[in-house]
């Protein structure tokens, strides 16, 4: 368990360079999302946002599912009719990272694991994964997918909001849910692959552009572009900025220091 960082069973963590690799670990329970994973999962990855040492996380799943949704044992041991808002937060507890994490989808992903996967910045998929959004096939609802409009064409979004079935990873990758579909022995390494890319760029450049994606879907273009402008000033006048260019006038990987 790394420094820092929650002490769990049902969370693996560890660092590979400048990058974080948590683990859902109730495998037995195909990683279904009960209490202590979701506080598990939010305090890790509010320690990581606040992390110096981390650019980037992959995200994935130990066994044969990534994640199968919510536990319903837990659900109905506790009568749950609402769900909390907060239950829909689980990567950090402010609902939105600074920096980029990729799902490695390894399994099923359904409801709350569609949720995790769809809430990453990035995802793949592993030959024979599924997704789906199978609130409807439990009386349950899913008011989590509603930023599907800006991933999904609207008749996609609407197939897996009311029918409830599962499409394949390489269905997901022809409609623009997943980036890369990679043999299953392949995912972790091929995710950490790209991890690493993130990680080793200036990351305060891996920020403002999140932040102006993020602004963007959220936005008109004319108030995305004003705000991408303010977001990316600090990225010019950074330290990094001169380190850049620096570093290729001498050939020489860039150093970069995050200032």
């Amino acid at each position: 368990m790394l420094n820092g960082y929650p002490n769990t069973d049902v969370l693996g963590l560890h660092q590979r360079g400048h990058v974080l690799i948590a683990t859902l670990n109730r495998p037995e329970q195909r990683n279904a999302l009960n209490a202590e994973l979701r506080l598990a999962l939010r305090d890790a990855f509010d320690r990581f946002d606040a992390d110096e040492s981390v650019r980037c996380a992959v995200l994935t799943g130990n066994g044969k599912a990534f994640c199968a949704g919510g536990d319903l044992k837990e659900m109905a041991q506790t009568n749950m009719a609402v769900p909390p808002e907060n239950s829909f937060i689980m990567l950090g507890s402010k609902g939105r990272l600074s920096k980029p994490v990729i799902a490695a989808v390894n399994g099923y992903a359904m409801a709350g694991g569609f949720l995790l996967a769809q809430d990453c910045d990035l995802a793949i998929a592993a030959e024979g994964a599924t997704f789906a959004i199978s609130e409807v096939k439990r009386g349950r609802g899913a008011p989590w997918a509603v930023p599907l409009i800006s991933m999904l064409p609207k008749r996609i979004m609407l197939e897996l909001l009311l029918t409830g079935e599962p499409i394949d990873a390489h269905r997901a990758y022809e409609v623009g849910l997943v980036n890369k579909v990679v043999p299953a022995g392949q995912l972790l390494e091929a995710a950490t692959a790209m991890a690493e890319i993130i990680a080793a760029n200036a990351p305060l450049s891996v920020r403002a552009s999140k932040q102006a994606v993020e602004v963007a879907t959220e936005v008109g273009q004319t108030a995305a572009l004003a705000a991408a402008h303010q977001l990316f000033y600090r990225v010019y006048t950074s330290e990094d900025a001169a380190e850049g260019p620096r570093a290729f006038a001498e050939k020489r990987k860039p150093v970069w220091t995050g200032r």
